[in-house]
């Protein structure tokens, strides 16, 4: 890959304050061949007067520059250095630029992506243009604060179709033309183009498509109902929350292959990884998660659409506020009603790790230098904790009052640009709280506060409740008191006796008429704060967990745990045991896969020790088998889908399995999908049970990209040392592997059972994974840095080899940080297994 440069936050403050961006024409053709576009772009703009530096350049990544005029004069085509285009001696005024260049297609889910679908030979292509990946489709003045409006055309093959932020027209001949949009910012002009299964409807007047590509039609045509009710639904209640309605001329949602992120907000046209088109048996749950992905995007069509951030130091004015309004929406809008349970157990768990590791950083930084570090900025603080924080000052100033500032906020900035300050100014005018305190306390800090009670009993029978406070944000939290109770069934279980309001920092002391037998902090999940249990209300979860009312409170009380066993204060088997006693009796599907996923991916293959694994995997089967056998009258077949999926993940045998795969069923059911079949062949494969004979037959059997990549996954893990070297080879010597199959096949590589045959590529990854990032961009490095990383090789040699790594290579910004958080994940690891 050839270098290009970032732009930095006072580059494109410069060029805002010179610049007035009117219009791109754009016109692409996508009927060249397969390895490039051509891309023709007329920007009109505006010079101030009175600008000492009347110089600027414009971004653009092509093949090749075939020609650049200004204003009718050609400029010279080899002054383009890396990705930038100077522009000198302009005068005050309007101006015309146009660009004639040739663009490469990506492999990557960077720029323009081209994927030519294995199970039919169909071939579709969209862009993904997020932070600055605008310059590989068009030039442009690359930042979200000159915004314009987008005129597009594309050629494209007959028989495809073309979607793109505004309706689309063909006007024959393969010509398809898209509707103006209005003010937009570079980043959020997308196209879709190929020969999709397209489904239509029209809600309020807007219509409304979906689509995907053709293999894949039966299985959108199965949940196109529900999609479209959810999206309904979701746009119906933003329409009763927001006073300004939504600004586009229609709404589309294509489900595109290879997609990096789980989706991207461009306006009018969201575009989502389309494994949300289900080719296999998901839990209530997953489709929970597609359901509040949906809620997500389109609350980006008002937060970062309509108003956007004015620079990539405000990231959580997009992210922190969908992630927010999406969970909050789906709860009041559609079937689900507990989206909440879901985002304490899993997506919150995100934004405590990310807020402990060195890499943390503010929700709202005080400035961020460059698109660069802006990308790294995609984490688990900007959405989760962000999200967490909103709901805490939700929680703090009522929503009627929230709402209302951010009301005034869209009024204010409708089709501009805005920055925290605007916010919260906008915020201010709504209520009487202190919400610039709020935020320096909240938004400009780092770190995870701890809560921890003392209970202090006195001889007439009261009890003194003081919490202490390990941190600097104030809290509005809800305490909740339960008592012991017997269930109908006979057991043990704890009943609500009441809930308490309180603030944190305490003025006072919290007395309580009697005991508790659990008292919890943060009961119903309000704020973003690691809680502890004192000693009774511990002895209380460990005999009674599973008899506690509610699921968000079980949710709350999990979370406590695991913060326990990674802050080295409870045992991880501890917390194993506490599963295995209380899972069989759960029955919210978010709480079993989210602790099932972290005693095994956590707990099992990192945090204990080689030879308490194999107790470990035991326990973990035992429990799926229990919940297996408390499905078989298919009352609960999410459940039991979950539990399916674990054990085999978990099995350290092969027999009970590989019967399965033999059969293509579970006594019982579930009957094995392609999903089913992949993972039980992966499992075999790590075991040294299958081989590459069953490999091939398996993929003739399912060819589709989904299997490309399960084949893949296959043939990493295989416990052959050629195997590993043609794995390792094509991850790191190649560089033919497109994205998804890159991950693919390094998640198949690392493998916990299979630590001394991957002894040398430890080693090796410290020399290979900066190259190869160097090489390949982005995405690539981040995926090298995270999936590609020998997290199995728990070791002071390797916590060593990567600390010199990070000192003395020359390393891409996105592979180091995710070397900075997997190194510190590795030396907690070690921390852990020490004590």
């Amino acid at each position: 890959m050839s270098r290009m440069s970032v732009l930095t936050r006072n580059e494109a403050q410069t060029r805002a304050r010179l610049l007035d961006v009117h219009r791109y024409d754009i016109d692409l053709d996508l009927t060249r061949g397969e390895d490039t576009f051509d891309s023709r772009t007329i920007i009109h703009f505006t010079v101030r007067r009175d600008q000492a530096t009347p110089d600027t350049f414009v971004e653009l990544k092509p093949a090749e520059l075939r020609s650049a005029t200004l204003d009718g004069h050609p400029l010279d085509p080899d002054t383009l250095t890396e990705n930038r285009l100077p522009l000198t001696g302009l005068t005050p005024g309007e101006h015309e630029l146009r660009i004639d260049a040739a663009m490469r297609y990506s492999h990557t889910g960077e720029g323009m992506h081209r994927f030519t679908d294995p199970t039919d030979g169909e071939t579709y292509v969209y862009t993904q243009l997020f932070m600055d990946d605008v310059q590989r489709v068009f030039a442009a003045f690359d930042q979200p604060d000159l915004k314009a409006a987008f005129d597009l055309t594309v050629k494209a093959p007959q028989g495809w179709s073309v979607l793109a932020n505004g309706i689309t027209t063909h006007h024959g001949d393969g010509t398809w033309h898209a509707a103006t949009t209005p003010l937009i910012s570079t980043y959020l002009v997308a196209i879709a183009a190929g020969p999709w299964h397209s489904l239509h409807t029209e809600h309020r007047g807007l219509p409304f498509g979906i689509h995907c590509r053709r293999s894949l039609a039966p299985h959108l045509d199965t949940d196109a109902d529900e999609l479209f009710e959810i999206t309904r639904q979701c746009f119906d209640r933003y329409h009763e929350k927001f006073e300004e309605p939504y600004p586009f001329d229609s709404y589309d949602q294509a489900f595109v292959p290879e997609f990096n992120d789980v989706a991207m907000e461009s306006p009018g046209l969201v575009t989502f990884r389309d494994e949300f088109v289900y080719r296999s048996a998901v839990t209530d749950t997953q489709r929970q998660t597609r359901a509040m992905v949906i809620a997500h995007e389109m609350a980006h069509m008002w937060f970062g659409d309509l108003v956007t951030l004015q620079w990539w130091d405000d990231i959580w004015l997009n992210e922190s506020f969908a992630e927010y309004m999406g969970y909050q929406t789906l709860t009041e809008a559609t079937r689900f009603t507990d989206t909440w349970t879901d985002f304490g157990i899993t997506r919150k768990a995100w934004g405590y790790d990310a807020d402990q590791r060195p890499s943390t950083h503010p929700v709202a930084p005080d400035a961020v230098h460059d698109t660069a570090s802006a990308l790294l900025n995609f984490d688990g603080i900007s959405y989760a904790k962000g999200a967490s924080a909103l709901r805490q000052l939700v929680a703090w100033i009522g929503e009627k009052d929230f709402l209302a500032g951010i009301n005034t906020h869209f009024t204010r900035h409708r089709f501009g640009n805005a920055t925290l300050a605007d916010f919260i100014d906008s915020l201010a005018g709504t209520t009487e709280r202190d919400v610039h305190a709020w935020a320096d306390a909240w938004l400009r800090t780092t770190g995870v506060d701890t809560l921890t009670p003392h209970l202090t009993h006195a001889d007439n029978g009261t009890t003194t409740l003081t919490i202490d406070h390990n941190g600097t944000r104030p809290h509005r939290i809800t305490i909740g008191l339960y008592d012991h109770d017997h269930t109908p069934t006979g057991t043990r279980g704890l009943t609500l006796r009441e809930r308490l309001d309180l603030d944190i920092p305490q003025t006072a002391p919290q007395t309580l008429a009697k005991p508790p037998a659990l008292l919890l902090l943060n009961d119903g999940d309000l704020t973003y704060a690691k809680i502890r249990l004192d000693p009774e209300s511990f002895q209380a979860v460990r005999d009674t967990l599973s008899g506690l009312p509610e699921p968000l409170t079980r949710a709350v009380v999990w979370n406590a745990l695991r913060d326990a066993v990674r802050d080295g204060h409870l045992p991880a088997t501890t917390y194993l045991e506490t599963a295995r006693t209380h899972l069989p009796h759960e029955t919210d599907l978010a709480l079993v896969e989210g602790v099932l996923t972290f005693a095994t991916t956590h707990i099992t293959d990192r945090l204990l020790h080689p030879h308490q694994r194999p107790a470990a995997q035991a326990t973990l089967t035992a429990l799926c088998r229990d919940l297996i056998r408390r499905t078989e009258d298919g009352s609960h077949p999410g459940l039991r889908l979950i539990a399916v999926r674990h054990l085999t993940d978990t099995a350290a045998h092969p027999d009970t399995i590989a019967a399965w795969l033999a059969d293509g069923t579970v006594p019982g059911g579930p009957e094995l999908d392609p999903e089913l079949r992949w993972r039980i062949l992966c499992r075999l494969a790590v075991l040294g049970a299958t081989d590459e004979t069953a490999i091939t037959a398996e993929l003739d059997h399912d060819p589709s990209a989904t299997g490309q990549e399960g084949a893949a996954r296959c043939r990493a893990a295989l416990p052959d040392p050629d195997a590993k070297r043609r794995a390792w080879q094509a991850m790191f010597t190649t560089d033919d592997l497109s994205n998804y199959l890159f991950t693919a096949t390094a998640q198949g590589f690392w493998q916990p059972e299979q630590t001394g045959l991957l002894n040398e590529y430890a080693d090796r990854y410290w020399t290979d994974a900066p190259a190869v990032a160097a090489r390949r961009g982005p995405t690539i490095a981040a995926l090298a840095g995270r999936n590609a990383f020998p997290r199995y090789a728990i070791d002071a040699t390797t916590l060593r080899r990567g600390e010199q790594c990070l000192d003395e290579a020359d390393l891409t910004p996105a592979l180091r940080r995710k070397l900075i958080d997997e190194l510190d994940d590795l030396a907690r690891a070690l921390r852990i297994r020490e004590a």
